[in-house]
């Protein structure tokens, strides 16, 4: 007897939703400071970032509690008396984040830990070259062995961060554990003893300074006059003898001008509007950079349904490792004009890729101002999972290696990113759609019907990109089968598959037609498709209320109303 195939079961997919529009606001200008001014900023952020970093140590030391209980009012006293109480402040805010943001790091590693050891555990219950429903034994002994290896290694791994998980104290690097390593490998770093040390003690700068509404020009610690551009900071209690302006402050010989959202930032220190300041080294070039940054207004964004019901076109993309497929949809999800193709080529240094990244974004706004759409849906890609089990569910050898390097050379957060803030600010909507299944109904629905309208080549990843369109629009994927015809009118007509003819009751009967009356299609021939009465018509129709009169010339009835055979002509 044959072995019935178990049907595959399909994985509940989440509706789409729309992407929160950014929360703040950051830009950045630079301070062309002299030797003076680099000397007193090295101090200033030298004497606090020391007391910064103790103050760290010591809330880690105080571990996970609420917040009544962390003591951060006994810290700040206690940095008052070498700062001052605003710089204070902002130290104990940022060990505070700092440390609930190491907690949240904890928590990731180890549910990435444990979904590694689950399934090298897994593969490793299959003996060697075997299979047991879904999951395959790994092909030869040495392959398990190493294996073996790796689960002890991830074991050892997953008991360490427990453990600090459950002392409530994770391993912060103040300046970080990367740039730490470095300094035992400069050889391979390509970096010299005085190199490494720029680096270091830049990083460890601390020039931060919150804001505080109704303070002048939204900042007291670190202030920027919009008259001028001049920069004034307080200096800390032990450095104010180096004070060059009144009430122990220090006013750096260079001026700042924010080029970038300038208005915004103007509104706000007009309107003595809490902004946060931060002064940035920069080593490899040797330069300075003040950072301005606010919180924006919650904004109330229209959902997928919202825009759909408003006829509202939008622009799908389709992300990869190299490249951007898009594709124009309409509001029926009716694939609009021809697919684009950008090029998304992520090399060099982190900046370079960032720069080009952002220009991919800007070519994709623009295609969407272009064309009239409301929003641009994406998928809401993390590969998680494919990150911790990689080596595990995608392949080995070379070719799974070039997979697996492939798939985490993908920007997918920070697309994300760039992509809504750059987006908001031009007044368009960011859909995030589930990726389930998209590339492979893409490619088995839409592929063909696109390469038919389309004069360019078309893709399975532009077919991809109509299938995330459809779904952040609410449309099904798959087309209803029987839908399409082959006839060319018919499929220019139904396309997309959303027409569905509505069943007519048993009986019913439409306005008599003739062969000379005028079709809504303008097809004057008998067809099988035209609705048949029940009853014999008059010989003529020319006064029949509800019917479209005839056109002169001589009268005709159709054969099949009256029961006769159609003569051959």
């Amino acid at each position: 007897m044959a072995r019935q195939r178990r049907k595959r079961v399909l994985r509940a997919i989440a509706p789409p939703f729309t992407v929160a529009a950014p929360s703040g606001a950051r830009i950045r200008d630079r301070l062309r400071v002299d030797v003076a001014d680099e000397q007193v900023l090295t101090l200033v952020g030298q004497h606090l970032g020391r007391h910064q970093r103790a103050d760290l140590a010591e809330r880690v030391a105080v571990g996970l509690v609420p917040v009544k209980d962390n003591r951060r009012a006994e810290r700040k006293k206690k940095l008052t008396a070498v700062s001052s109480s605003r710089w204070a402040g902002a130290m104990t805010r940022v060990s505070e984040d700092q440390y609930q943001l190491s907690m949240r790091c904890l928590y990731d590693e180890r549910a990435g830990l444990r979904r590694a050891i689950g399934q090298i555990a897994l593969r490793l219950a299959v003996p060697c070259g075997e299979r047991k429903g879904k999951v395959r034994g790994y092909q030869t002994r040495g392959e398990r062995f190493q294996k073996q290896r790796r689960l002890q290694a991830l074991k050892a791994r997953l008991a360490m961060v427990e453990q600090r998980i459950a002392t409530e104290r994770p391993s912060v690097v103040v300046g970080g554990r990367r740039l730490a390593k470095i300094r035992h490998n400069l050889a391979d770093a390509r970096l010299t003893d005085g190199e490494w040390r720029k680096r270091w003690d830049a990083v460890r700068l601390f020039l931060t300074a919150d804001g505080e509404s109704g303070a002048p020009h939204g900042n007291y610690t670190i202030t920027v006059d919009p008259a001028d551009g001049s920069v004034t900071i307080v200096l800390p209690e032990p450095l104010r003898h180096l004070a060059n302006a009144p009430r122990g402050r220090y006013r750096l010989a260079c001026a700042v001008s924010f080029h970038h959202r300038r208005a915004e930032w103007l509104d706000r220190v007009t309107a003595h509007q809490a902004v946060r300041y931060d002064i940035v080294r920069d080593p490899v070039r040797g330069r300075w950079y003040l950072d301005a940054s606010w919180s924006a207004t919650k904004a109330i964004l229209p959902s997928p349904q919202e825009i759909r019901a408003a006829g509202g076109r939008m622009l799908a993309v389709d992300m990869n490792a190299d490249h951007l497929a898009a594709c124009v949809l309409d509001p029926h999800g009716n694939p609009v004009g021809d697919p684009v193709t950008l090029p998304l080529e992520l090399t060099g240094d982190v900046s370079r890729r960032d720069g080009k990244l952002r220009a991919a974004v800007t070519s994709l706004i623009k295609i969407a101002r272009l064309r009239g759409c409301a929003g641009i849906v994406v998928e809401n890609l993390g590969f998680t999972d494919a990150r911790h089990t990689g080596r595990e569910t995608m392949g080995c050898g070379g070719r799974g290696k070039a997979f697996r390097r492939a798939v985490a050379g993908i920007p997918t957060a920070k697309f994300r990113e760039r992509l809504r803030g750059m987006a908001c600010h031009q007044g368009l909507v960011v859909v995030a759609v589930d990726p389930a299944y998209t590339s492979r109904w893409g490619a088995q629905h839409w592929r063909a019907p696109l390469d038919d309208q389309s004069t360019t080549t078309v893709t399975r990843h532009h077919a991809a990109a109509v299938a995330i369109g459809r779904r952040g629009l609410g449309q099904r994927i798959r087309r209803r089968p029987g839908v399409t015809a082959s006839d060319p009118r018919i499929g220019q007509r139904r396309a997309t598959g959303q027409t569905v003819s509505a069943p007519r009751s048993c009986g019913t009967t439409s306005s008599p037609r003739t062969t000379g009356t005028p079709h809504e299609g303008g097809k004057t021939c008998w067809s099988r498709s035209d609705q048949l009465v029940l009853s014999p018509a008059p010989r003529t129709v020319r006064g029949a209320p509800g019917v479209r009169p005839l056109p002169p010339g001589p009268e005709r009835v159709d054969p099949a109303d009256t029961g006769q055979q159609r003569q051959e002509r």
